[in-house]
């Protein structure tokens, strides 16, 4: 058994097929999508089309980006009362706003039931592996699509509650952009995050997931780095109509590290 984990593609198809290029060599047979599909990015309807004709089954996730596409109330901060309050943040707020509008806009016009199939996406994946290991695969955490998520350096205080009671033995996730591979709840918990495919915030711009490799005897957690074009991607970019392009596009050249180093 082996399966192959991706998240927080948004909307970049140049780096998804990096990396679904990278798991058929690997030999995946099964994938898991955790969310944030295609927010934040210029080929939403790309991304959904090409996870949706695999030739390997997969499971879906929805991420926080995913619900603020579904539903046009439900956007990410500042508000607008945050706005009126502080002048500053108007221009922050419209380009937010008209970021998720633009992908909601999109999916719709190409009449495929885009907007629908994402609401329609569940919280979480169950399955357990042939060693009797137990997984546990959702966005943020257990307990949210959102909030502060699992990464190296999250206090145990603070990761712990929202990995107990999970009912698993092995919970990964996306949402952080940070690979991450640690224990917690006293070590009854191993909690995997598996990077971002796009809009990377870590030194290494590459597409990052995982592959779960398991059988009876036992399973390897293994995060995998894929190289791909940027300039492409900055060229698609550049091409599109999307309203925060120049800020999909910072990610592309490396203006949003906020750690020093990962996995």
């Amino acid at each position: 058994m082996r399966l192959g984990l991706v998240s927080d593609i948004h909307g970049n198809g140049i780096a998804l097929d990096a990396v679904l290029a990278d798991g058929k060599e690997q030999g995946v047979d099964e994938w898991w999508a955790l969310g944030d599909l295609v927010a934040i990015g210029v080929e939403p309807a790309t991304v959904l089309e090409r996870l949706t004709n695999l030739d390997k089954p997969v499971r879906f996730v929805r991420g926080n980006t995913d619900r603020y596409v579904v539903n046009t109330g439900d956007r990410p901060p500042p508000f607008a009362d945050d706005a009126r309050a502080d002048p500053t943040l108007v221009e922050l707020h419209a380009t937010i706003h008209a970021s998720f509008s633009w992908t909601a806009a999109y999916l719709e016009g190409r009449d495929r039931g885009w907007r629908q199939w994402l609401a329609d996406l569940p919280d979480e994946q169950r399955t357990q592996l042939p060693d009797g290991t137990r997984v546990l695969g959702v966005h943020a955490s257990p307990k949210s699509d959102d909030g502060p998520g699992i990464n190296p350096y999250i206090p145990a205080a603070v990761l712990d509650p929202l990995l107990d009671g999970s009912d698993a033995d092995l919970v990964v996730a996306g949402h952080t952009h940070v690979p991450t591979d640690r224990t917690a709840c006293d070590g009854r918990i191993r909690a995997v995050n598996l990077g971002s495919v796009s809009n990377p915030i870590t030194p290494d711009l590459r597409a990052c997931y995982v592959v779960i490799d398991a059988d009876e005897h036992g399973h390897r957690v293994q995060h995998r780095r894929v190289a791909y074009d940027h300039d492409a991607v900055l060229a698609r970019i550049a091409a599109s109509s999307h309203p925060a392009a120049d800020y999909i596009s910072s990610f592309q050249r490396g203006d949003h590290v906020m750690f020093e180093s990962d996995l």
